[in-house]
């Protein structure tokens, strides 16, 4: 079995990255996805990561791969 190093730092990183390469401001984000601007701004500037289901609206979105915010590649 193959080993599984993911790590959360580089996930929010991902997803730090995703969010502000958006044509899209924190408040058209939070709108889109049913948050508060400040807690996209979490996302942005905090060790905060979204739910799940939050976490796939954003990928929604965004027009962003899940399996590319998550790191998880197939082969």
């Amino acid at each position: 079995m193959e080993n599984i190093d993911i790590e959360m730092k580089d996930i929010q990183k991902r997803l730090r990255e995703a969010i502000q390469l958006s044509p899209y401001s924190q408040r058209d984000i939070a709108q889109a996805i049913g948050v508060c601007e400040q807690t996209v701004s979490k996302y942005m500037n905090k060790d905060v990561f979204p739910a799940l289901d939050t976490l796939a609206k954003l990928c929604i979105f965004l027009d962003v791969s899940a399996d590319y915010i998550l790191g998880v590649t197939k082969n």
